[in-house]
């Protein structure tokens, strides 16, 4: 049974990371780390002490917060020796980089993951597969209005996974909407056609099996994995 704390544990992925790990059968949420302290999410109680939080005996972190107080919570859980999965948005390259010699200094792995609804991972992956044939694309994501970053590290990465197939580097339009969860659409254009590849999250649930998933795998990492990818060869191989 996996000892599991959740950072941002009052915030809209924060809850639903904690219902997915306490629904987990040999996962168990045993700390919940959140601005407002003796608030309870699935039948804990939250804490405002992030030292407090990560000395509850944790096998693994989840992290929701926001940026930058993402850098702070990870950088924590890094140096007390806790594989940790971040899906938390707005992190640079450079604080990846920064991260990932962290992470090998201290020898403790860590997950980024920027989107982790499977059908996401499979969407990029097709992106990539996509832009070797019609290397002429552009991204369009759509989010909440209450999203804080634009645009999307899912759409940075999708735009990175097309540049890293041959392509040139499309251009992200980033919408802002009441009534939205996270959408995002590649369109690629070619003589006479165009493609798109689209994926929808309906609703937050959505990312529950994803988050469940990285934090039975985290702890068998080695340094800083970017995305889901590894899981989702698992189960294609399975």
């Amino acid at each position: 049974m996996l000892r599991v704390g959740v950072a941002g544990a009052l915030g809209r992925l924060g809850r639903v990371a904690c219902s997915a790990i306490e629904a987990a059968d040999d996962l168990k949420l045993s700390a919940a780390f959140a601005r407002r302290a003796g608030e309870r999410v699935d039948g804990v109680e939250t804490d405002d002490d992030l030292d407090a939080f990560l000395a509850r005996g944790l096998d693994v972190v989840v992290d929701c917060t926001v940026y930058p107080v993402t850098v702070d919570v990870v950088r924590a859980a890094v140096d007390a020796g806790v594989p940790v999965v971040i899906g938390a948005t707005g992190w640079t390259d450079e604080d990846l980089l920064v991260l990932s010699d962290r992470c090998d200094e201290a020898g403790v792995p860590a997950m980024f993951v920027p989107n982790f609804s499977f059908g996401a991972v499979l969407m990029m992956r097709f992106a990539a597969q996509a832009a070797r044939v019609l290397p002429h694309a552009e991204i369009v994501e759509l989010h909440h209005d209450a999203k804080r970053d634009a645009p999307s590290g899912t759409a940075k990465l999708t735009a990175r996974r097309i540049h890293e197939a041959g392509a040139p580097l499309p251009p992200i339009h980033s919408v802002r909407l009441p009534g939205l969860v996270a959408h995002q659409e590649t369109i690629f254009g070619g003589t006479g056609e165009t493609l798109t590849i689209r994926h929808d999250s309906l609703s937050r649930e959505s990312f529950g099996p994803g988050i469940v998933a990285a934090v039975r795998a985290v702890g068998s990492q080695r340094g800083l994995v970017v995305g889901l990818d590894g899981i989702v060869d698992g189960m294609l191989a399975s």
